[in-house]
């Protein structure tokens, strides 16, 4: 298993080409012209200084690889994409064209895009905060052309007479032309393009990137992308990984060449569809020369989650299907979601690689909690923060508006309204845009709640960064030992983080409305941190006091609706 930094990683997951986008017009179906586009350069010292101070220590950079759009650069030397395998108008970050170059929506000047990128990763750095960025290894646009690796290129070599060979880049369909899918709007009803006209020029039709074996794939498949071939032959099942396959040392050429330019770390997209083999392989190659570089994987299958950190060599893993599901229940207030489900999460599904899991309530993938699809009150969200940022040692994560409470509301273009804020169209961010405040990141256009809220995640993030007792304390679970104390049922949760220096007691309320509670320590617990009598509590978030004349008689406390405490003591 690949080790891990004692230090805690507070990650912000932006978007560069909405985070600094001040056009407010977003337009259904707008172009680059008429929505606007962020920029590199937006993100500026200020801007970077300011996530430092929400607590943040690493920024990873969404969609910055050079992707298919349907936005014309053909006047840089960039090829024109088909609208008939782009979604949305400024094209999927994860159906990337250029491995080698990046997105040309985020320059202002196109010609040194690459220079304005490399200026990005400087100032992140000069600021004191990490970068890391995507990288999509399963699969590619269907347009993909990457002058800078020459015969490196994915297919230049391939044998399109067979459906499978070890020594190809992709699966193809022998004999049969690729059918785009009919009924997709690509463009929008206003969009005119000489190429939209339903065809794509295929043939024989490669194998579409969420594994459709079918020169016809349906409007819901990832049309738009081809998959890579790792040397497994899906007809039958085999591997043929000895020797290496091409597309393994074309990929650790993509890894080594960005982290090169600087990158501390990538987020790796569905780490489930290419082979563990090939994660340790490539992983293992690169930290022989990047020894510090950091690997994040976005899994879904808890049974396999011990397998990718130890022979796939991953410092960290998505945590969506425990942790994430769990509180998103607990916050929704639905009738399955209890406490015991986060026990489950910590005592079963990662036990031992909790420090291991990246903690989320929102990503780009995920509905924001602020809209009516998930909590529609961004106040139902702290119990749940508190929990996802403090429960383990390993990371957490937010996204961008998260922290003013941006709902993710709007028809987009190729997203419809679904409280996600789409990662395919050209748009402004509305309440994110309001703390951006036309460019001077001060959240001078934020109501008081909005910068109570943000307040909130300031002292959250600062609190977990900062103090040793959640950065790398150890873990001891209190529900077992409240399970019949005054107030405390299955939506609350209580726990104790703790160093041989400090200890933070966790106290949380899903309920909507108030608990009065006392809660209790083990006598255990209070023999090893030799407590006795009076013990006083600070809470890291509020700054309020409490105390007990006698520790062996639990702690009295009144908690809010939808709220939590995190007590020093």
């Amino acid at each position: 298993m690949s080790s891990t930094p004692n230090d805690k990683l507070t990650i912000y997951q932006l978007m560069p080409r909405l985070f600094g986008n001040k056009n407010t017009t977003n337009k259904f179906y707008g172009s680059i012209e008429e929505n606007g586009c962020g920029k590199f350069n937006d993100i500026n010292e200020t801007a970077l200084t300011e996530l430092k101070k929400l607590g943040i220590t690493h920024v990873w950079y969404t969609g910055v690889v050079s992707h298919a759009t349907m936005t014309d650069y053909s006047a840089y030397g960039i090829p024109v994409d088909d609208p008939d395998v782009v979604k949305g108008r400024a094209g999927s970050p994860y159906a990337v064209k250029d491995y080698y170059d990046v997105d040309p929506d985020l320059a202002v000047d196109v010609k040194k895009r690459m220079d304005e990128y490399q200026s990005l990763i400087e100032r992140t750095h000069k600021t004191g905060l990490k970068v890391l960025m995507d990288f999509v290894p399963n699969h590619v646009a269907r347009t993909y052309h990457s002058p800078a690796a020459g015969k490196q290129s994915f297919g230049v070599a391939d044998d399109k007479t067979k459906a499978f060979d070890p020594k190809n880049d992709f699966y193809y369909i022998p004999g049969k032309p690729f059918v785009a899918p009919q009924g997709y709007n690509s463009g929008g009803a206003n969009f005119n393009s000489p190429l939209k006209d339903g065809n794509f020029d295929e043939n024989p039709a490669k194998a579409t990137g969420n594994d459709v074996f079918s020169a016809s794939p349906s409007i819901d498949d990832w049309f738009e992308t081809i998959k890579l071939n790792y040397g497994i032959d899906y007809s039958t099942h085999k591997t043929f990984f000895d020797p290496i396959p091409p597309v393994w040392q074309k990929m650790f050429d993509i890894l080594n060449f960005w982290s090169k330019q600087g990158v501390d770390g990538f987020r790796c997209d569905m780490v489930e569809n290419v082979p563990t083999e090939f994660w340790g392989w490539v992983i293992g190659k690169l930290k022989e020369t990047h020894p510090d570089l950091i690997f994040i994987g976005e899994a879904y299958d808890k049974s396999k989650y011990n397998n990718y950190l130890t022979n796939g060599k991953f410092n960290y893993l998505y945590d969506k299907s425990g942790l994430y599901d769990s509180i998103k229940k607990l916050t929704r207030h639905e009738d399955s979601g209890t406490i015991w489900d986060i026990n489950g999460v910590w005592n079963y599904d990662t036990k031992g690689i909790g420090s291991h899991m990246v903690r989320f309530m929102e990503n780009h993938d995920e509905q924001r909690v602020a809209s009516p699809f998930f909590a529609g009150n961004v106040w139902y969200a702290i119990p749940g923060m508190i929990i996802t940022a403090t429960l383990s040692t390993g990371p957490v994560m937010i996204y961008f508006g998260q922290e003013v409470g941006e709902p993710g509301m709007g028809t987009e273009g190729f997203s419809a309204e679904d409280g996600r804020t789409s990662i395919f169209d050209y748009w402004g961010v509305p309440q994110h845009q309001k703390w951006v405040n036309g460019g001077k990141y001060d959240g001078g256009a934020l109501s008081d709640e909005q910068k109570s809220l943000r307040n909130f995640y300031s002292k959250l993030l600062n609190a977990v960064k900062d103090n040793e007792a959640l950065s790398r304390g150890e873990f001891y679970e209190l529900m077992l030992a409240n399970g019949k104390s005054p107030g405390v049922d299955t939506h609350t949760y209580i726990y104790l983080r703790y160093t041989a220096n400090k200890r933070v007691l966790i106290i949380t309320n899903f309920n909507r409305e108030e608990r009065n509670m006392n809660v209790q320590l083990t006598p255990d617990l209070i023999r090893l941190l030799k407590l006795n009598g009076v013990v006083k509590f600070t809470d890291l978030l509020h700054g309020a006091s409490y105390s007990t004349a006698d520790i062996t008689k639990g702690l009295d406390i009144t908690l809010p609706a939808t709220s939590g405490v995190m007590l020093e003591f």
